[in-house]
């Protein structure tokens, strides 16, 4: 159920199924994260990935963590199993993924982020700074704690601070037997015995306030507050400041590629030094947020990480920059008003886009901190939004601010909102429905006939008649909320309501693991579609074309009043859709991945253009069910006929099945696959087909 879902996202354990992908489409063919980009991203961590790419995760502050199989043209939140969302340290052992979480201490995932585990035995500091790997020794940098060490990935940890004057750990670095660690006030620190004892190496070095440490073959370099880079070419015995051309800034992090050494400042961008730090060049076009905390290589690829402006990359060292993401959070909720496009996330509050997605604005002014704005509603000039546990806030003007309208609303966990000409209604999770006549001035129960404490998810407005959701039944109120009656012919026991969607007389009705229904008779009888499993999370109509957002299998479309539903997936690597509008001539949908947009006509069109149902592209669909136990169908389109291959790989990248081998026939393939023969864990399934290749990512559990 769409809102149980949003509490769990909450507490911090959010099950995320991502894939990864190799296939390219045209750009106007497929689904284009659009944002919001933004977060402090902290730390970068590239690793190659069992499917034969390069796995990019960037740690943010607040947003958790996030994975890229594209150099950073998508991002995926892998963050399942985090208690918290401040991510200070990424790292990767093997098959290991270790985070570093401020004041939530280390967390190990052994399926590429799917799940995470606390590993905190023997940390008796959990404000992690940084994390590093040496070998098979984890080092753990903390603030007011120093450093400790784990020799078994993570299962413990060891304080090894003796001779370490002071306790903030800010950066590590090793060479050979030696490692070093960088501290905010007390400078560089030596150990030749795995942090069993350090000694100062401090000689020269004029600011003791280290932030960052890099390696180049013997040279050794320091960035610090206020007093740039010094140089060691002795391991630490002496230290020389090579500035020249580089301002009096604050270094934050420092990076090297071959002779390139690029250094990230606090407000004044990156500087780039090709001659050992001797002469620095800033390298800033583009670069639309110059506080810098993060720098990383994969490939020639160079990523900043920004405080506040999320992730950027350069292909030309440095010489250009653009704007990649990470997104801010998961999306809760999306509302279209005119050319304007309204979003709700989780502790960033409401977001605002006024050029279809290219730029989102925050829109906060009185809304509460840390609201999650679940609902929004539109009545004339008046924008609603009903957060999660705050109640309902009213903006007149266009979200620039925001005012609390709760009189009379004694509970305050809203879930939907909804306009019946004058009224607004609100349901909630155990106070049943409220609703206003003053604009959210005062409030009112109407719960006649609701359960006691029922949980209203979602509403539907035809005519004079309002339909509610609920967690076991849909009711019908036709005098505007007066009485309720139980309207659920048709639908199976217990049946739980997670949207609505209106197309002329038409009622669609999704359900959380049980499909779509239909009723064409104002809600008297409901007919199973033709999309009968699934969690359906919320619609978008666009003349009779209905678009279905799922949380496990993307978006679908119906162009027959819901007879038959097809997936409009391509591009969309996040599939877990929370929900989706129709703004102008694009759909948007919004997921734990921030908010990805494709246009409505190319949906449209290339499914009836089709003939005799075969599909417009090639397209690899998630499995269903995932996770399995055992068995789950893996679905695909091809447009022409081809030889094609479908393989199962385990995440070292080793070949376990071969499912299809052969030449086959356009159109819609289906294929079970049995996993009775394989242990739990993490598998990808490849589809080659022509020249088009793409890869997902399936769960199995036992």
């Amino acid at each position: 159920m769409k809102n149980v879902l949003r509490n769990v996202r909450r507490g911090g354990f959010l099950f995320v199924l991502f894939c990864l992908f190799t296939g390219m489409n045209p750009l106007d063919a497929q689904w284009v994260q659009t944002g919001p980009y933004g977060g402090d991203v902290n730390s970068f961590f590239v690793s190659p990935n069992g499917a034969g790419g390069t796995d990019i995760y960037a740690g943010a502050f607040g947003s958790g963590v996030f994975l890229s199989t594209n150099n950073g043209t998508n991002w995926i939140a892998v963050v399942n199993g985090l208690t918290t969302g401040n991510v200070m340290g990424v790292a990767v052992s093997g098959t290991n993924l270790f985070e570093g979480i401020n004041r939530g201490g280390v967390f190990l995932s052994t399926d590429n982020g799917t799940s995470w585990t606390a590993v905190n035995n023997g940390l008796t500091n959990n404000v992690i700074d940084v994390l590093a790997l040496s070998g098979t020794n984890i080092f753990l940098g903390t603030y007011g704690g120093g450093v400790f060490l784990s020799t078994n990935n993570g299962t413990s940890w060891t304080a090894v601070n003796n001779g370490l004057t002071n306790n903030i750990i800010n950066a590590f670095a090793f060479s050979g037997t030696n490692v070093f660690t960088a501290t905010s006030g007390g400078g560089v620190f030596l150990s030749t015995n795995d942090g069993t004892n350090w000694t100062a190496v401090n000689n020269g070095l004029t600011n003791i306030n280290v932030a960052s440490l890099a390696l180049f073959g013997t040279s050794l370099f320091a960035g610090t507050s206020s007093g740039g880079v010094f140089l060691s070419t002795n391991n630490g015995t002496s230290w020389t400041a090579v500035n020249s051309g580089l301002p009096n800034v604050t270094i934050k992090t420092l990076a090297i590629s071959g002779t390139n050494l690029f250094a990230g400042t606090s407000g004044d961008g990156v500087y780039l030094s090709t001659n050992n730090g001797t002469s620095w060049t800033a390298v800033n076009s583009g670069l639309t947020n110059t506080t810098v905390g993060s720098l990383a290589f994969s490939g020639t690829n160079l990523f900043a990480g920004t405080n506040g402006g999320g992730v950027f990359r350069s292909t030309d060292n440095g010489t250009s920059w653009t704007q990649i993401g990470v997104p801010y959070l998961a999306i809760s909720s999306i509302i279209s008003s005119g050319s304007d496009l309204f979003a709700g996330t989780p502790y960033n509050g409401v977001l605002l886009s006024t050029n279809n997605g290219a730029s989102w604005t925050r829109v906060n002014s009185g809304f509460p901190t840390n609201c999650v704005p679940d609902a929004f509603a539109i009545s004339d000039a008046n924008l609603f939004a009903g957060g999660y546990g705050d109640g309902v806030y009213l903006s007149t003007n266009n979200g620039t601010s925001w005012t609390a309208v709760n009189t009379g609303l004694t509970n305050k966990k809203v879930y939907a909102l909804a306009v019946l000409g004058t009224d607004l209604f609100a349901g909630t999770n155990g106070g049943g429905v409220f609703v206003s006549t003053s604009n959210g001035a005062s409030w009112t129960a109407v719960n006649s006939g609701l359960p006691a404490s029922a949980f209203v998810s979602a509403f539907a407005v035809s005519g004079t008649n309002i339909f509610a959701g609920t967690s076991d039944s849909v009711f019908l109120s036709t005098n505007y909320g007066g009485s309720w009656t139980v309207t659920n012919s048709g639908l199976p026991p217990n049946t739980i309501v997670d949207a609505f969607a209106l197309s002329g007389t038409n009622i669609f009705l999704g359900t959380y693991g049980g499909g779509i229904y239909l009723s064409t008779n104002s809600g008297a009888t409901w007919t199973a579609t033709g999309l009968t499993n699934g969690s359906v999370s919320g619609f978008a109509v666009s003349g009779t074309n209905v678009f279905a957002g799922t949380y496990d299998g993307g978006v679908y479309l119906s162009t027959n009043t819901g007879a038959s539903w097809v997936a409009v997936n391509s591009g969309l690597i996040d599939q877990e859709v929370d929900f989706i509008a129709v703004n102008g001539t694009n759909l948007f949908a919004g997921t734990v991945s921030g908010v990805w947009r494709r246009t409505l006509s190319e949906m449209i069109t290339g499914i009836k253009e089709t003939d005799g149902d075969l599909p417009a592209e090639f397209s690899l669909s998630q499995n269903f069910p995932n996770p399995l136990n055992p068995s789950t169908v893996i679905s695909y389109r091809l447009p022409v006929s081809c030889y094609a291959t479908l393989k199962i790989y385990d995440v070292l990248g080793r070949e376990v099945a071969t499912l299809v081998n052969e030449r086959q026939t356009a159109g819609n393939h289906y294929v079970t696959f049995n996993a009775s023969n394989l242990p739990s864990g993490v598998y990808f399934y490849r589809l080659q087909a022509g020249s088009f290749t793409q890869t997902r990512k399936l769960v199995l559990i036992r």
